[in-house]
């Protein structure tokens, strides 16, 4: 009697264990899409949709990287809950660079700018920048990159000595 006493306590217990087991609680879509929107809130952009643990994203980016980074911490919010993300979001490219090729426009703005490198000439020519002179090493960098910012055809530097 005390046998069959112990067997039906174990046979409920067994049971008690599968069933708490089997009905472990799954994290609901509405969860997973508020842990998401928490992870992505630097994007405002980006919507977010939850369908039996898949997170769909939608919207806009401005890079490859932010469309990679957005879709790993989507995936990073509940690593357990989320079973696949469906990245829809699009990269925007940038608006094309103007190039200025007007000559008095862009002689002016290239003389404003060098008038802080006077070892350095310029003359500029349907778009084109062409530098003649010599610099330091140290400077280079500094004129290449303030010359491309005015936004000419192109930047010849090949008449330039360094130092």
């Amino acid at each position: 009697m005390n046998i069959k006493k112990n067997l039906s306590v174990l046979l409920i217990s067994a049971s008690l264990l599968a069933g708490n087991v089997a009905c472990k609680s799954k994290v609901s879509d509405t969860d997973l899409k508020a842990k998401v929107e928490t992870a992505i809130s630097s994007n405002p952009n980006v919507q977010v949709d939850v369908k039996e643990g898949v997170v769909t994203l939608n919207g806009i980016v401005s890079s490859e990287e932010e469309k990679t980074k957005l879709e790993s911490a989507a995936k990073a919010a509940d690593a357990k809950g989320i079973k696949s993300v469906v990245n829809n979001l699009v990269v925007n490219a940038p608006a094309p660079i103007e190039i200025n090729t007007n000559t008095d426009d862009l002689t002016n703005k290239v003389t404003e700018f060098t008038k802080d490198f006077p070892s350095v000439k310029t003359s500029v020519a349907e778009g084109v920048i062409t530098v003649t002179g010599e610099l330091e090493q140290a400077r280079v960098q500094a004129l290449k990159m303030g010359l491309d910012a005015l936004n000419p055809k192109k930047v010849d530097m090949t008449g330039l000595t360094v130092k």
